[in-house]
């Protein structure tokens, strides 16, 4: 069993997200016989860890706001400790843990780019481009979820392409399905009527998703001759209280359910009828790849990874930020079942077809195999 390559996983902080979930696809799907995996959460982890298969250990370095030296020597003496083969940090915040990992001795490490930073949502800020730059030097390959992040750090950032290499997200297409008549014929937890239209996001609330302008679109479509709308919005941060206390002063306290983060996401998609995600800023998103396994349309913001995902026979694409596009998309599929039915069925076919978890898991075992296996070998 000590023989079986241990890869360490570094995140900022181990939570609900789509980053995360999919760290969760990949160890879990690698499963147990080929490697071994750890966590290492820089600040700290929730309950989220216990989508972890059994034996994979999770780490808090507990690191505080701004400057915390302590937190990279506990790093450091946990990777001296454990003795990974790989290191495998993920976005700008871990992008450090890069040289401490050289420090401590590991043979390997590759860095992750999983989507924007609030703080550089379009990826202009000189600070992390030469910081990303500067960690080249210490990092074996770059992994990008979508060619638009791919194309950014080769011909933006400046990292050699021979050191960037592209595996998108993949989607669990039998756990994320489309609901069966029994199940359309039930309410949702929500309390809503089976007649009602629903519109559904799985978010994190934040600045760069952008929860609040997702709110004021459908209070939009709402009042659009779009009454029998109602909104599901799955997940919590910052902006959930200010998101939450838009329903009452607009009359649709009874019309929005906001119930925080949940662990059966699954079943709540398949009570949705539209799929919406307006991020400011993305990369490749799960929850739109869950939505388009689950048999949603999808209304996404065209950005990023958004553009590679959500085709004109799937779904719209709207500009970030733009409440009136948003509005009159969600209008659209809202007063028209067809249509809903008719992009549905499509963006479960790519889902399929293309966005397969499988390959995802294949990819990231490629890349370990390779990273690990001396070339001579």
């Amino acid at each position: 069993m000590s023989e079986r390559p241990l890869i360490v996983h570094i995140v900022f902080r181990f939570d609900y997200g789509g980053l995360e979930n999919g760290l969760v696809n990949v160890v879990n799907g690698l499963g147990r016989d080929e490697f071994r995996h750890a966590i290492v959460a820089l600040t700290q982890s929730t309950e989220f860890r216990r989508r972890l298969n059994d034996g994979v250990a999770v780490y808090e370095l507990g690191k505080k706001p701004g400057k915390d030296p302590a937190a990279y020597v506990r790093l450091f003496r946990l990777l001296r400790r454990l003795r990974p083969a790989v290191v495998h940090t993920r976005n700008i915040g871990t992008l450090d843990c890069a040289f401490v990992a050289f420090l401590a001795g590991v043979p390997v490490r590759i860095h992750g780019e999983h989507g924007w930073d609030v703080a550089d949502p379009d990826g202009t800020n000189r600070k992390y481009r030469w910081l990303r730059r500067a960690a080249s030097h210490f990092v074996r390959t770059f992994v990008t979820v979508s060619e638009d992040l791919r194309r950014w750090l080769t011909g933006v950032v400046g990292i050699p392409a021979r050191k960037v290499v592209w595996i998108c997200n993949g989607v669990d297409t039998v756990r994320f399905r489309p609901a069966d008549a029994a199940e359309r014929a039930r309410q949702t937890n929500a309390g809503f009527a089976a007649d009602n239209v629903i519109v559904g996001s799985v978010t994190r609330f934040a600045p760069i998703k952008d929860p609040l302008n997702l709110v004021e679109a459908f209070l939009s479509a709402r009042n659009a001759d779009a009454r029998n709308l109602r909104l599901v919005m799955i997940g919590d941060g910052e902006l959930h209280a200010a998101a939450a206390a838009r329903r009452a002063p607009a009359g649709a306290a009874d019309a929005a359910w906001l119930p925080g983060s949940r662990d059966d996401v699954p079943e709540l998609l398949r009570a949705m009828d539209i799929f919406v995600l307006g991020s400011l800023r993305e990369g490749i998103s799960n929850t739109v790849l869950e939505a388009m396994a689950s048999g949603l349309p999808v209304v996404a913001t065209a950005t990023g990874g958004n553009a590679e995902l959500v085709t004109a026979d799937a779904g719209a694409l709207v500009p970030p930020g733009d409440r009136g596009a948003l509005a009159d998309a969600i209008t659209s599929y809202a007063r028209d079942a067809s249509l809903r039915a008719r992009h549905g069925g499509k963006a479960r076919e790519r889902a399929e077809t293309l966005y397969s978890i499988a390959a995802m898991v294949a990819g990231y075992r490629d890349l370990y195999r390779s990273a690990i296996t001396p070339v001579d070998a």
